[in-house]
């Protein structure tokens, strides 16, 4: 098989989607790699690398999406790159199609086979392909926090640990998932007041006992996320259906609530976000403000430390490519549940049903 790997062409996006090792693994099983040039400049791997594992170079990615039967990438197609897609073609990468019609109706039109990473799931009920890159985002949430939470960057002033002699700054977690968690992990070794919130009181029993009762853990309800929400300083969005959209669960009404200068990171952007206020921002712009409270929505956060998500990225994936790329999609998706449930647009049908209740498009069980 053809396995392309064009540059990412989203603001600030450095990742890529394979390193060397898995080109040369691929390239050991009998499959052809095409790489476009630079692809990997960002993540700090350079041409000659790709070379030594016998990619091919490409100039340009018309080359390789002209050639290539299997599109590995890291994040959606942009729409200058919509065209370049082909009906049958495979294309694997985050897709979030749940807040993109326009990306969505676009895969539909070109008949693609669109595997989208983040619904990819076990049957435990994990998400192999997106944990990696919601480990880092939880972790960065509270690095970006902190960073806006100063005051030359329009923030309260306040430090979350806090110092003897004074109170440590209120953490508010919204969803107790990977990206809740590892947020947790981050805040409450600072010193931080967390609290945790979560539907699943499993979950929140679960997160209690590793984080040896360092935080605060609550149910989830629209009373429990008011009370952590405006006594927070900074909140992280954390909530996660996997394909749907992400619920609402921070009003403006709540925001009107916080001090001014607190700070809201919403992870769950991708999907939507879940608060009201939150749209999509890219690093050259990273917040905005409303009611005097931050609100940073990076839909790639991942990508500031592009050389650690991009091996995070490929340890996951490429057991998956190379099984595409040695069986064919058609025996794949016959024999992987896990791979099959990231199937989200098949040759012109929407075969992810979160996705098209989402959008309000027709939904076709997958094959």
């Amino acid at each position: 098989m053809i396995v392309g790997i064009p540059r990412e062409i989203k603001n600030h996006e450095y990742r890529v989607a394979l390193v060397p090792a898995a080109v040369r693994a691929l390239v050991e099983n009998g499959h052809k790699v095409m790489v476009e040039r630079s692809a990997g400049e960002g993540s700090g791997i350079s041409d000659e690398e790709y070379l030594e594992a016998e990619a091919v170079i490409t100039e340009s990615p018309g080359d390789i999406y002209k050639e290539a039967e299997l599109i590995m990438k890291v994040k959606e197609p942009l729409p200058q790159e919509y065209d370049l897609l082909n009906e049958g073609q495979i294309l694997c990468t985050f897709l979030h199609l749940a807040p993109a019609l326009d990306l969505t109706k676009a895969l539909l039109k070109q008949e693609v086979i669109g595997i989208a990473y983040e619904t990819v799931q076990l049957e435990d009920g994990s998400l192999p392909l997106l944990t990696p890159m919601s480990e880092i985002a939880g972790k960065m949430s509270i690095q970006a926090g902190c960073h806006y939470l100063q005051k030359e960057n329009g923030g309260s002033g306040v430090l979350l640990g806090g110092v003897p002699g004074t109170k440590p700054g209120n953490v508010a977690i919204i969803g107790g998932g990977t990206v809740g968690t590892n947020a947790a992990k981050i805040a409450s070794g600072m010193g931080a007041n967390v609290t945790i919130l979560d539907t699943n009181l499993d979950r929140l029993r679960y997160l209690s006992d590793i984080l040896q009762g360092r935080v605060t853990t609550l149910a989830s309800n629209s009373n429990n996320i008011e009370s952590a929400v405006v006594n927070a300083d900074l909140v992280i969005g954390a909530v996660l259906i996997p394909g749907a959209r992400a619920p609402c669960l921070v009003t403006r009404d709540m925001i009107r609530k916080m001090r001014k200068g607190s700070v809201i990171v919403d992870v769950a952007i991708d999907q939507g976000g879940c608060v009201e206020t939150s749209v999509p921002t890219t690093f050259d712009n990273p917040t905005f403000t409303v009611d005097g409270v931050i609100h940073c929505c990076l839909t790639n956060m991942p990508s500031a430390v592009a050389r650690t998500s991009t091996f995070a990225l490929g340890n996951a994936t490429f057991p998956y490519a190379l099984k595409l790329a040695n069986l064919g999609y058609k025996e794949v998706l016959l024999s992987d549940n896990a791979l099959r449930k990231g199937l989200n647009v098949f040759m012109g049908k929407l075969t992810n049903k979160a996705v098209a209740e989402s959008l309000g498009l027709e939904y076709t069980c997958s094959i």
